[in-house]
């Protein structure tokens, strides 16, 4: 199972930054298309961010359209999301994916599908 390691979460005020890493070790991600999704408490899991395996198509939900920016180093086979301007509704746990399905174009459809067996995720607390 291609299951990536989130990490970078963490504690911040309204109005702070956090960047979230996806990494893997044993499999690459600079040929895979990622998805970045959340989950809050009490709420249903949320499609963010996803980008195809080219970079040429990247959708972001209209919640973090402005925000957030999904970007590649491919030199640590990491896959990261630099959250700006963040706010207490940000507050969740996020999760990355390296098995996105081939969509083509449709990055936002890659983000709207529904997928099984999750990793542990970061958690990020947005708060004063």
């Amino acid at each position: 199972q291609l299951q990536p390691v989130e990490s970078g979460g963490g504690l911040v005020q309204p109005g702070g930054s956090l960047r979230l890493s996806c990494t893997a070790s044993e499999f690459t991600l600079d040929n895979r298309a990622i998805g970045w999704f959340r989950q809050a408490p009490g709420k249903e899991r949320e499609g963010l961010v996803c980008i195809s395996a080219g970079n040429r198509y990247i959708y972001y939900a209209d919640s973090v359209k402005g925000r957030f920016t999904i970007s590649r180093d491919n030199a640590r086979n990491t896959v990261y999301l630099q959250m700006n301007s963040l706010k207490p509704e940000d507050t969740a746990v996020y999760y990355c994916r390296a098995d996105l399905p081939y969509l083509g174009f449709d990055a936002q459809a890659m983000c709207m599908l529904s997928y099984d067996s999750w990793g542990q995720g970061t958690q990020v607390t947005v708060s004063s």
